[in-house]
């Protein structure tokens, strides 16, 4: 199927990371349908722990699936992890169409255990492919939008990061504490660079997916593909927000997160007090304290997550 001549993101270019597989590559084909150039970048690493050998096979397939369908696509092997790999994913972009000017962060690994079990290379490994990962690209992104602002007086660029937290972040995962923290990471990293990057016309947002992808096989290993019809938990419930996200048309939307999948979008909001208590003295005591959250707390049942996961009624994605 050759893709439409003409599209919202036509004339851009855009970086997908990690998008040799799952959800980065439905990504990076819903940005090429809506007309945009897109540098495909993974790894290549067939191990969903970031093991096994580098591969360009992953990247260059997903980037000659584009040029095929008359898009166009380089592909990119480098670790988003290494600061110097990722300044070279940034300049291919600019050396092959010009400029960037969309940015998605998906390139992530997972080395799940338990807190009290869990080794400090699988602390770091994670945290550094994902939260150092979405920086990196990030810094030298923005370097390249502030440095075209200053080159045209100021005035503002075509700019738009989407980056990927998770479900893991808002609702709690168990056997998860480096992939949550780094999601929960990425979010702050997210509403920093929105407020950084606003005054060039840049924006910055961030989504929760929930998808089958080599990633989440075990998650999802109960919920079966129907034998008919698109599969709720397919990546390309996921990729149009991004091209949305992406687009024009999104351009009011800044420091956001959004949690999508299976034809659902919500947006999160930000943590809110619940509740609030004054000390009736010059400061609080711990016999105060104690006759006021300890009631508040009674109830509740033990280890429960704040709001945002209650009301959403979110799992581990």
């Amino acid at each position: 199927m050759a893709l439409p001549s003409e599209g919202p993101l036509q004339g851009l270019s855009a970086v997908v990371t990690g998008a040799g597989r799952g959800l980065g590559r439905a990504e990076a084909l819903e940005l090429a349908r809506l007309g945009a150039a897109v540098v495909v970048n993974d790894y290549g690493r067939p191990g969903r722990d970031g093991s096994g050998e580098a591969s360009a096979g992953p990247a260059e397939q997903v980037a000659a699936e584009i040029r095929a369908q008359g898009g166009r696509a380089v592909a990119h092997t480098g670790d988003v992890a290494d600061f110097q790999q990722a300044e070279e994913l940034v300049r291919l972009a600019i050396g092959e169409f010009g400029k960037l000017d969309i940015l998605v962060n998906n390139a992530g690994i997972l080395r799940d255990r338990m807190v009290f079990s869990m080794t400090e290379d699988e602390w770091d490994s994670v945290i550094r492919v994902h939260l150092k990962g979405h920086f990196n690209t990030t810094h030298f992104a923005a370097r390249h939008w502030r440095e075209r602002s200053k080159a045209a007086g100021g005035e503002h660029v075509y700019g738009r990061i989407v980056n990927t937290s998770s479900e893991a972040f808002l609702a709690g995962s168990a056997g998860q504490p480096n992939y949550a923290a780094a999601k929960g990471g990425i979010v702050g990293l997210t509403t920093s660079t929105a407020l950084a990057l606003a005054k060039y016309g840049v924006t910055a947002n961030a989504i929760c997916p929930r998808a089958r992808t080599r990633m989440t096989e075990d998650v999802f290993a109960g919920f079966e593909r129907p034998a008919e019809g698109l599969d709720p938990l397919a990546p390309e419930h996921v990729a149009p927000l991004v091209g949305y996200l992406a687009s024009p048309a999104a351009a009011g939307i800044n420091g956001q997160l959004l949690v999508v999948h299976g034809g659902m979008v919500a947006i999160v909001e930000r943590p809110r007090v619940q509740v609030k208590f004054d000390s009736k003295q010059e400061t609080f005591s711990y016999d105060e304290l104690d006759a006021l959250l300890t009631p508040h707390y009674a109830d509740r049942p033990p280890g429960e997550t704040f709001a945002a996961a209650e009301v959403l009624g979110l799992g581990r994605g």
